[in-house]
């Protein structure tokens, strides 16, 4: 009987835990797409470079926004749209081009990097099924984004959009 119990409230317990998503997960609306994903890690690496990358990108030209400005208000169907355009953004010219003289700082652009490579396939997906329009706001303010990132040195420019990263984040979770 207590063996029947015990197996009883093993189930219950595996099957609770399996329906449960991870804590950190939060599903996130892009338009139509809607995206699995944990802002977490990226937010956790992010604060442990945020004051060396700052002040390497404030140090080199000045402080400002590169596209901070520039994101379109979270709501809207063009949400998807841009995402897509930022996380391409990130991963082609951002990520590639950050690097740092401190080996610490690297391993966390590249986990950073990772994190939204993971994130930007999850994107595609919903991109190739056709289900993200790009509107005039969309593209206007992408195009923003690009000239003002192509404006600056390579590198400088880089380091900059992941100083703000965390103006990113915090509207992708506007977003949700």
């Amino acid at each position: 009987m207590k063996g029947s119990r015990l197996l009883l409230c093993l189930c219950s317990v595996t099957c609770w835990l399996s329906l449960m998503p991870a804590a950190e997960n939060k599903i996130f609306h892009f338009g139509p797409c809607r995206i699995l994903m944990s802002v977490t890690e990226i937010r956790s690496g992010f604060t442990a470079i945020k004051a060396n990358i700052v002040s390497i990108a404030t140090g080199s030209w000045g402080a400002g926004d590169l596209c901070g400005q520039q994101f379109p208000k979270p709501c809207g169907a063009d949400r998807c749209c841009i995402i897509h355009n930022l996380f391409n953004f990130y991963m082609d010219k951002v990520f590639k081009h950050c690097q740092t003289e401190d080996s610490y700082i690297n391993r966390k652009i590249s986990s950073i990097a990772n994190s939204f490579l993971s994130i930007k396939k999850k994107l595609e997906q919903c991109h190739n099924q056709n289900k993200c329009l790009c509107g005039q706001e969309s593209t206007e303010k992408f195009k923003q984004i690009l000239a003002n990132y192509e404006g600056l040195n390579i590198t400088s420019a880089a380091i900059k959009s992941l100083g703000e990263l965390d103006i990113l984040l915090d509207w992708m979770e506007k977003s949700r």
